[in-house]
């Protein structure tokens, strides 16, 4: 009985020892050893984690780059994503942009060809075409826009 009592006794103020570590911001780590160690834990900012806080910042960098896009205009989501500075994530650029408010011009943003990829989004399949030739914007006869012609780069200067 003696053995029980020590034992309980040594094992709830390890308990203990845990609890008041981990309430000031410390996590327990128990080894094979039974051993305590600590690691301080890192303070975490508000606003999620940091893979959130990447994307959030990489939507940022989108919506500013198509905010930017002139009236008659149009460039591909490869281009906006050179522009944030991951040259492989045009993907994720549409991503982006089906999400983006009204205030954004999503519409002057096309595929490398020029097809107009992410028309399902604006409810009406022939919205974002609409919009585009109510700019001016030319399209040849397989529906795509003349990239020739039309096309914006962002960060080139005009000639």
């Amino acid at each position: 009985m003696l053995i029980v009592k020590n034992y309980l006794r040594k094992n709830i103020k390890i308990l203990l020892l845990d609890l008041d570590y981990f309430y000031h911001n410390y996590e327990i780590n128990f080894t094979m050893k039974s051993q305590i160690t600590k690691r301080k834990l890192s303070r975490r900012k508000p606003g999620g984690s940091i893979t959130e806080r990447k994307k959030k910042d990489f939507f940022k960098k989108v919506f500013d780059v198509a905010m930017k896009i002139p009236y008659g205009k149009v460039t591909t989501y490869g281009h906006i994503a050179e522009a944030c500075g991951i040259k492989s994530a045009a993907r994720t650029v549409g991503w982006a942009l089906n999400g983006c408010g009204r205030d954004i011009p999503a519409h002057r943003v096309v595929n490398r060809y020029g097809a107009l990829t992410g028309k399902i989004h604006f409810g009406d399949p022939n919205l974002m075409e609409d919009l585009l030739r109510s700019e001016g914007v030319a399209f040849d006869k397989n529906g795509c826009v003349m990239l020739e012609k039309f096309l914006w780069i962002p960060g080139k200067k005009r000639k």
